[in-house]
């Protein structure tokens, strides 16, 4: 019996790594997640083939900007073990990682941006705790429901 595809959203700072950067390279490892809860959605919620919308924050107008697909099982984030790397993480040993990662594949651009002000919008059909419409939600990486992610689309 196959397994059913699970979908995704990642957030960036299209200043540091943009839909138009994972265009140019195709494959990138997803690296520089911190936080445990995200990390736990990688390593124990992707799988192969699974569906990644990448949503821009941190910018003048965040919002949806494209899709990827998640092109590799999780495996140990290498910069936690390099001194010179913004997400070095000394209590982690290649022994014990503390930080796994992804590869995330391009597969396409978003005819448009879609605005989160627009998102927020249909803040009700997506549902109460929705993380990015949730007031103060910092995830970088979270599940969307099969529902969630045919609304989003839809609003392209």
């Amino acid at each position: 019996m196959g397994t059913r595809k699970r979908y995704w959203m990642m957030k960036t700072e299209p200043e540091t790594f943009s839909i138009d950067d994972l265009a140019r390279v195709g494959t990138e490892p997803w690296n520089g997640v911190r936080n445990y809860q995200a990390r736990n959605f990688m390593r124990d919620g992707m799988q192969l083939g699974d569906g990644v919308m990448i949503y821009h924050s941190n910018c003048k107008v965040p919002g949806i900007a494209g899709l990827a697909t998640v092109a590799s099982r999780a495996y140990p984030d290498p910069t936690q073990f390099d001194p010179q790397s913004d997400y070095f993480d000394p209590a982690s040993s290649r022994e014990n990682p503390r930080w796994q990662l992804v590869d995330v594949a391009f597969e396409r651009k978003l005819r448009r941006l879609i605005p989160l002000e627009e998102v927020k919008r249909h803040a009700d059909a997506l549902g109460e705790g929705f993380p990015l419409t949730a007031r103060g939600n910092r995830l970088s990486v979270f599940p969307v429901t099969a529902a969630q992610w045919k609304l989003l689309l839809s609003l392209e």
